[in-house]
């Protein structure tokens, strides 16, 4: 091992991507090739579970009625709930030859965006929202107009993204409101739910250091999925600690939330700012650096690298042995503690150890304790110089 004792040791640039040795699950439909290979280039191992797949309406006369109904006399206000959902709706009008008096209607109403994203497809149509909140919370979008306009008697469109939105929709017809739901699309569970079941077996295992969910409707077929697979409380387990929980913004974080479940988001909704906050986040809840005999170890979710070069992964049973010791560095860990929950004897711990030693490379990272057990070969003295710098 390298004699690197300097503080900065640990963390220096060696090519070691900051997400190698950590598994996240990926529960998206759209984009998640995208989403997938930014995380892979960052050195994750990527697990996919798509937890919803967008349908278009297989019969588009729902969507033209409404539209329809939009043009018979002029609008008010309008609430575009989506980028992809505003498109859409754009898109099919286009096909019925409806599309500039579709655009003139929505110019002459009060346009509200619910988000960047559906703000950025409104733009891209040529149009311009009057109002967008800070939070993308349709809950904001009722409280704006609530507070802003006498609804009573307004014609009020509200495209819908995805599901229904019962609690905006009623709220505005109780005030008085024409009501006109726009039904873009829907989501459904996927055809093929044997990838959705295996992530959801990952997460309830902690064969997962985290899941990312880019959508509400996803978040609530992930956590239903659960539920109906028998694992809703192991996953719920999980996803309070052991396995990170990561949303692209605060209306996806929303079902999980409810649910009890800390998130963790970027400050900005963009697929690129979730990237960059579980390569943040993920090392630092997960990862564990420890100055041991005369270099560094990494412990990650899945793997551990040593002096920040090699990167080791190991399996489940050495991985939870290594965590294990890790627990108090350099403190004895007799061979009864580090007997597995299922039971066994101590001679299976002592061939654990070997084992582990071997696929560390190195015998003295952990040494025998006679007729006590093991421990990590812990240098205090380096890890007393700033503790920043060699654990997360």
């Amino acid at each position: 091992m390298s004699h690197d004792t300097s503080p900065g040791g640990p963390r220096g640039s060696t090519g070691v991507e900051p997400l190698a040795g950590y598994t996240v699950g990926i529960t998206a439909a759209r984009r998640r090739e995208e989403f997938g290979a930014a995380l892979e280039r960052r050195g994750a191992c990527v697990r996919y579970g798509p937890a919803i797949r967008i349908v278009p309406l297989a019969d588009d006369s729902q969507l033209r009625e409404a539209t329809e109904r939009c043009l018979s006399a002029p609008l008010d206000i309008v609430v575009a709930t989506t980028g992809i959902g505003f498109r859409g709706w754009m898109d099919a009008a286009d096909a019925w030859d409806l599309g500039e008096p579709l655009s003139k209607a929505l110019e002459g109403a009060v346009l509200l965006a619910r988000g960047p994203k559906v703000r950025g497809a409104i733009r891209a149509c040529g149009l311009r929202e009057t109002w967008s909140p800070a939070s993308e919370s349709s809950n904001e979008v009722l409280e704006h107009l609530i507070e802003t306009y006498d609804l009573d008697g307004r014609r009020i469109a509200v495209q819908l993204h995805g599901e229904p939105l019962p609690d905006l929709v009623e709220t505005l017809r109780l005030a008085g409101a024409d009501v006109i739901e726009v039904p873009v699309y829907r989501w459904t569970v996927p055809d093929d739910l044997v990838p959705l079941r295996r992530l959801i077996d990952a997460v309830a295992t902690l064969d997962l250091d985290a899941v990312a969910f880019t959508s509400a409707p996803a978040a609530i077929s992930f956590l239903r999925a659960a539920d109906e697979q028998g694992l809703g409380d192991a996953v719920h387990e999980a996803l309070l600690g052991p396995v990170i929980t990561a949303c692209v913004g605060p209306v996806t974080a929303g079902p999980l939330l409810a649910q009890g479940l800390p998130v963790i988001q970027p400050p900005r909704a963009r697929l690129g700012s979730l990237v960059r906050e579980i390569v943040e986040q993920v090392p630092r809840r997960r990862g564990r650096i420890l100055p041991v005999a005369d270099g560094w170890i990494d412990i990650r979710g899945q793997a551990v690298v040593v002096d920040n070069e090699r990167v080791m992964p190991l399996g489940r049973t050495a991985m939870a042995l290594l965590r294990r010791l890790a627990v108090q560095p350099g403190h004895v860990v007799t061979r009864r503690e580090l007997l597995p929950p299922g039971g066994g004897d101590e001679h299976a711990v002592e061939v654990a150890v070997g084992r582990l030693r071997s696929a560390l490379g190195d015998p003295r990272l952990i040494q025998t304790v006679a007729k006590r057990g093991y421990r990590l070969a812990f240098d205090p003295e380096r890890a007393a110089v700033d503790p920043a710098d060699w654990r997360y």
